[in-house]
């Protein structure tokens, strides 16, 4: 299969390429392919005309897109439309990756994939109008909707995902403060890679939560985080408006996979199993593992 992918220096986008190992796969990082330049994208997927388009490139900074309005839809929104009407035009597949955060966080239970979709932040609000492009432009799509991703990619800096920033942070012997009230699934971007392309060898088109299995909140996140690194650390729970983050962010934003179920493919690890699977990767798994200390 002939497959383009796009953000493809990215956590989930290194991982794409990889799970996609014995395709032709065309993979663009932004500097090779930046899919804010419309006629050279569009170019490009026009040359090499491939069967499937993945779309993994996004503006992902949350709290900067509130700061970057105009970017933040030019990358999430209008980038998207760009490449629905190109994949339209080829009659070739789109796979879109969204996010979590289309949903306000006001319910308790699960979110399935029909859910009313109501972001409070400007990155949800322009990753949803980025995926009505998806659905009304591009005939055969997939939009996959994912929360809390980390991947092997972006470990080589302290920023590059949450499990980095918090080993970072705790190796420094700093004082660790993370919110206990925003309650989503940590997912390893490779499980996110691998079901993408277990869905592309059908023709069940539409929207998927792919995430992993079981919630926690980022508190607790991190506290797992330190105790299978086998790191003591002090970490204080703390609450959303403690925290001030300049982005809004959902309290609750568990993704139910409701369509995964229907066609019996919800397999996808739990989060704690995946979690151990990164720390393993990158040499940080602790075999004694003791208790990070709780402050507050």
């Amino acid at each position: 299969m002939k497959v383009v992918v796009t953000g493809a220096a990215g956590q989930l986008g290194h991982e794409l390429v990889q799970a996609l190992s014995g395709n032709d796969v065309a993979a663009f990082s932004r500097v090779e392919l930046d899919v804010c330049d419309f006629v050279y994208t569009r170019r490009m997927i026009t040359k090499i005309r491939p069967e499937v388009v993945i779309n993994a490139a996004a503006f992902t900074r949350v709290d900067d897109c509130e700061t970057e309005p105009e970017r933040a839809f030019w990358v999430n929104t209008y980038a998207v439309r760009n490449l629905a009407q190109v994949c339209a035009d080829l009659d070739c597949t789109l796979v879109h990756v969204s996010t979590d955060y289309v949903f306000d966080g006001r319910k308790t239970s699960p979110y399935a994939e029909d859910d009313a979709p109501n972001p409070l932040s400007v990155y949800g609000t322009s990753k949803l109008a980025g995926e009505f492009f998806v659905r009304s432009l591009a005939r055969r799509h997939y939009v996959i909707r994912t929360s809390g991703l980390y991947g092997l990619a972006g470990a080589g800096t302290r920023r590059g995902n949450f499990v980095e920033k918090m080993v970072f942070a705790a190796e420094q012997g700093r004082p660790i403060r993370v919110v206990d009230d925003q309650v989503l699934t940590p997912t390893a971007a490779l499980d996110v890679a691998r079901k993408i392309v277990e869905l592309m060898s059908c023709d069940h088109y539409g929207v998927y939560h792919v995430t992993n299995a079981g919630q926690c909140s980022w508190f607790e996140f991190a506290k797992a985080t330190f105790a299978l690194a086998g790191i003591a650390v002090d970490i204080e729970p703390v609450s959303s408006a403690e925290f001030s983050a300049q982005a809004p962010r959902p309290r609750y934003s568990v993704l139910a996979h409701s369509r995964l179920a229907q066609m019996s493919a919800d397999d996808l690890p739990p989060w704690q199993e995946s979690l151990k699977w990164y720390l393993r990767q990158r040499g940080r798994l602790s075999v004694s593992r003791p208790r990070a200390r709780q402050g507050g």
